[in-house]
C-alpha cells in the first residue's frame, strides 16, 4: 500500500501557473499595442528627421513593421474575394429562400446606408467644418476624377482577375507594381459562381477544390491576424509620427463632425437596431469587437474579412451558408463610415471651404451617392475614389480632396470600425428576420475569449473528463485557432 500511494504520489502533477484570462486575451493585447503604438509615435515625432529631411531610426522601423503587417493581408486578397465569393454562391443555394435572403441582404445595406448619410449630411450642417479654415488646395495636386460612366466602365475586367501591372523608372532603375480591383474581382467571381451552379454536377469537383483552396487561404489569414497586436504597434505608431496632433488639430471641426457621426452610428444606431429586433445590444458588441478592433487598426475591410466572418458565425449565430454570401458581399460594397458619412461631410466641407452654397437638390445627389455608389470604394484603400465621386457629382472642386488626404489615414481607421460592424449586423439582423440565427450561439457568454465556444457538450465534457484543468484550457486555445 505504501509503495502504491508514493507510485499515485509521483505521478501528481505540479499546478501551472497560468497567466490571467484577461492578459492572454487578444482585445487586451490589441489595445495594449495601440497604447505602445501611440508612445512610439509620439517619441519618434519628438526625435524629428534625420539629415536631409530623413525619418529617424525609429519611425522607419514602425513603418516597416506596420506596411509589412499590411502587405500580409494584401497579399491574400485577390485569391480570398474569388474563392469566398464562389464558395458563398454555391452555398447560398444549400439555404432556404436564398433568393429572399440577397434581396433582404441588400435592401438592409441600402437602409443603413440611408441612415448613415443622413447623419453626416447633419452633422456637416451644424458643425460647419469647412468654415474659417487656413488651409489650401496644393496646387501640384490632381486627383482621379470619379463619375458614374468611369465606375460601369470600370467593372468590366481586361484579364481574368481583373489584375494591372505599372512601371516607372526613377533612378535608371525599372518597378513594375502590379495592382488589383477588388471590384472587378467581384464580378469575375459571381459570374464564376453563377456558371458553376448552372452547369451542375459536372462542376462540383471545381467546387470542392474552391472550397478547399478557401480553407488553406483562411488558414494562413487567420494566422496574420493573430500577429496582429504587433502590426497594430506599427501602424498606429507610424499615423502618430507622420501626421501627429497638429495636422489633426488643424481640421479639427473636421476630424470631430467625422467621429462623432461614426460614433452615432456604431453606439446609437446599431444598437437600435439589434434591440428592435429582439436581440441583445451587449452580446452584439462583445461578438463582434474582435473584428471591428482589427479593422480600426488595418484600416481594410478585405483584410479584416476573415475574421468578421468568423465572428459572425461564431459568435453572432449566423449560419454558415449564408454569413458566407452576405460578409464578402458586405466587405466590398456595405460601408456606412467610407462610403456614407465620410463623403456626406467631406462634400459639405469642400463646398464650405470654397464658399459654395449647395442647394436641396445637391443634398439629394449626396444621399443618391452613397445609397448607390458605395461599391465604387471597393477596389480602393480608404474613401478617396468615393469622395472624388461625390464631388464631382456634385460639381464642387474636386482640388478639396488634397484639403483631407493628410488626415485620411486617421479617419480611415475609425471609418473602417465602423464598416466592418456594419458588415455584421446586417446578416445578423436578416438571420434573426427570416428566423435563422442560431440565438444559443448568439447569447452564450465570451468570457473574455474573442469567440464563442462552439464545442459540442458531449466533446466538451468527454475532454474534461480525459484532461486535467491545464489540458482542458490549451484544448480550448487550440479551438479557438481552428478555422
Amino acid at each position: 500500500m505504501g509503495v502504491t500511494s508514493t507510485a499515485q504520489n509521483s505521478t501528481v502533477r505540479k499546478p501551472v501557473r497560468k497567466l490571467p484570462k484577461w492578459a492572454t486575451s487578444f482585445g487586451v493585447q490589441i489595445i495594449a499595442a495601440l497604447i505602445v503604438g501611440l508612445i512610439l509615435g509620439l517619441i519618434a515625432k519628438s526625435i524629428g528627421t534625420g539629415p536631409k529631411a530623413a525619418p529617424n531610426g525609429l519611425d522607419t522601423t514602425l513603418t516597416t513593421i506596420g506596411s509589412s503587417y499590411v502587405s500580409l493581408l494584401q497579399a491574400a486578397v485577390v485569391p480570398l474575394i474569388f474563392t469566398a465569393v464562389v464558395s458563398s454562391i454555391a452555398n447560398l443555394s444549400q439555404v432556404a429562400n436564398a433568393a429572399r435572403l440577397a434581396w433582404n441582404t441588400l435592401l438592409w445595406f441600402a437602409i443603413t446606408a440611408l441612415i448613415a448619410v443622413s447623419i453626416g449630411i447633419g452633422l456637416g450642417l451644424l458643425f460647419k467644418p469647412g468654415a474659417g479654415t487656413d488651409k489650401t488646395a496644393p496646387a501640384s495636386y490632381t486627383g482621379k476624377t470619379g463619375d458614374w460612366w468611369s465606375f460601369l466602365t470600370g467593372l468590366f475586367p481586361k484579364n481574368f482577375l481583373g489584375l494591372g501591372a505599372n512601371s516607372t523608372v526613377a533612378q535608371g532603375a525599372v518597378t513594375t507594381s502590379i495592382s488589383f480591383n477588388v471590384l472587378q474581382i467581384l464580378v469575375i467571381a459571381i459570374v464564376v459562381g453563377v456558371a458553376a451552379l448552372k452547369v451542375g454536377k459536372a462542376a462540383e469537383p471545381f467546387l470542392k477544390l474552391n472550397a478547399s483552396a478557401l480553407a488553406v487561404i483562411q488558414k494562413l489569414l487567420w494566422w496574420v491576424i493573430r500577429v496582429a497586436p504587433i502590426g497594430t504597434v506599427g501602424l498606429i505608431g507610424h499615423a502618430v509620427s507622420t501626421y501627429g496632433w497638429d495636422t489633426i488639430g488643424s481640421l479639427g471641426k473636421f476630424t470631430v463632425a467625422i467621429y462623432a457621426g461614426l460614433v452615432l452610428v456604431l453606439f446609437v444606431v446599431y444598437p437600435i437596431l439589434i434591440r428592435s429586433h429582439g436581440l441583445s445590444i451587449r452580446a452584439y458588441f462583445s461578438g463582434v469587437w474582435p473584428a471591428v478592433q482589427l479593422g480600426f487598426v488595418s484600416r481594410s475591410s478585405i483584410g479584416t474579412l476573415p475574421l468578421t466572418q468568423r465572428v459572425t458565425e461564431r459568435n453572432l449565430g449566423v449560419p454558415r451558408g449564408y454569413a458566407s454570401f452576405a460578409v464578402p458581399l458586405g466587405a466590398t460594397t456595405k460601408m456606412d463610415g467610407c462610403a456614407a458619412i465620410y463623403p456626406a461631410v467631406a462634400a459639405i466641407f469642400v463646398a464650405q471651404f470654397f464658399g459654395i452654397h449647395l442647394d436641396l437638390t445637391q443634398y439629394l445627389l449626396i444621399v443618391l451617392v452613397s445609397v448607390l455608389g458605395s461599391a465604387a470604394t471597393a477596389g480602393t484603400t480608404g474613401a478617396v475614389v468615393m469622395l472624388t465621386l461625390t464631388l464631382s457629382t456634385l460639381g464642387l472642386p474636386l482640388a478639396g480632396v488634397g484639403l483631407l488626404l493628410a488626415i485620411d489615414p486617421i479617419m480611415d481607421m475609425g471609418r473602417t470600425a465602423v464598416n466592418v460592424a456594419g458588415q455584421a449586423l446586417v446578416p445578423t439582423i436578416v438571420a434573426k428576420r427570416q428566423g435563422i440565427l442560431d440565438l444559443a450561439l448568439y447569447n452564450a457568454p465570451r468570457n473574455g475569449d474573442p469567440f464563442a465556444d462552439d464545442t459540442p457538450a458531449e466533446d466538451a465534457a468527454a475532454v474534461a473528463g480525459a484532461a486535467d484543468a491545464a489540458d482542458a484550457t490549451s484544448a480550448r486555445d487550440g479551438e479557438l485557432t481552428r478555422v
